[in-house]
């Protein structure tokens, strides 16, 4: 499973790993979806340290759980960026919504 999720009270952890790219982005999107859906949290931290690779598609699942987050009223944040990733994501001014740890 390329999503694992835990949430404390109102704040979701979710640790995304392999590839981000067109294969991969639907089902993390629909796991995100799902579990944002039921917890409601306030916050939510992407942890994506096991990502090995990411394409536009990653900035795909991204945006849309930030969106969602900003639904909610709530905050996100990336945490554990691989350069890789990183690199893509500061391409796409992702740093500029929300803060690359």
């Amino acid at each position: 499973m390329p999503v694992k999720t835990e949430c404390r009270e109102r704040a979701m952890r979710a640790y995304l790993s392999g590839e981000v790219d067109h294969h991969g982005a639907r089902e993390i999107m629909g796991v995100l979806d799902r579990e944002i859906g039921q917890a409601l949290p306030g916050s939510l931290e992407l942890d994506l340290s096991g990502v090995s690779f990411m394409d536009s598609s990653g900035i795909a699942v991204v945006i849309r759980a930030w969106r969602r987050m900003g639904e909610l009223g709530g905050t996100m944040r990336l945490r554990s960026v691989p350069h890789q990733a990183r690199r893509v994501l500061e391409t796409a001014g992702i740093h500029k919504l929300m803060p690359l740890e």
